[in-house]
């Protein structure tokens, strides 16, 4: 158990390294996010009863979006060499594996996405209890897409336009967290990610053994 957590923490380390020595990636998704969030109210009337039953709507899709930019590359890069057969092959479970590679993914675009939320919120003209209500519908509904967007990329492992194909099968699941999420009901944004993490793991590796034959 104790080397099961300790190679769990080197994964993460490792995918932050990794990510960083590629954080043109980062950077980028996240200002596409304020990008795509920062336009609707310039584009729309300015009042803000107007843009308040939209706000929640715009930076939950806003989201989405950018989460899916980059991350059909999830497991590419390792494909391309060679760490991901030797990650297939340590005793450490391929289920802890994966959600090493998501936890890590959160760290590096989740949780620089839920703080920047509440300040594009107050473009909306939200108030401070629905920035935070929010921000803590994206605590619970970042982690969906970045584990949906796992099982995507390992489900188009290795084929021709896969980033697009990802996206076809991402946006259909992420439509119940967005629902859920742009309204506001953090209860059920919270049972949907349960649910995520209930199958989303064990999708991602069966793709991934799959894919590698």
């Amino acid at each position: 158990m104790k080397s099961h957590w300790t190679m769990f923490r080197w994964l993460i380390w490792r995918e932050v390294l990794l990510a960083w020595r590629r954080k043109t990636d980062l950077i980028s998704a996240l200002a596409f996010f304020a990008i795509i969030a920062s336009l609707f109210p310039l584009g729309l009337d300015p009042d803000p009863r107007l843009l308040r039953p939209l706000g929640g709507g715009v930076l939950w899709v806003s989201a989405l979006l950018a989460t899916l930019l980059g991350f059909h590359r999830m497991f590419a890069c390792d494909l391309a060499d060679g760490s991901l057969d030797h990650l297939l092959l340590t005793p450490q479970p391929l289920i802890l594996t994966i959600i090493g590679k998501a936890a890590a993914q959160f760290l590096l675009i989740g949780v620089p996405l839920i703080l920047m939320s509440p300040l594009l919120g107050f473009q909306y003209g939200m108030t401070s209890a629905e920035a935070w209500q929010l921000t803590v519908s994206l605590v619970f509904g970042v982690p969906i897409l970045i584990l949906l967007n796992a099982a995507g990329a390992a489900l188009t492992l290795g084929m021709h336009g896969g980033g697009l194909l990802s996206a076809l099968i991402v946006l259909p699941l992420s439509i119940p967290s967005l629902v859920f999420g742009a309204a506001g009901n953090i209860s059920l944004v919270g049972a949907v990610l349960a649910l995520t993490l209930a199958f989303a793991p064990w999708a991602t590796a069966a793709a991934l053994r799959v894919s590698l034959g």
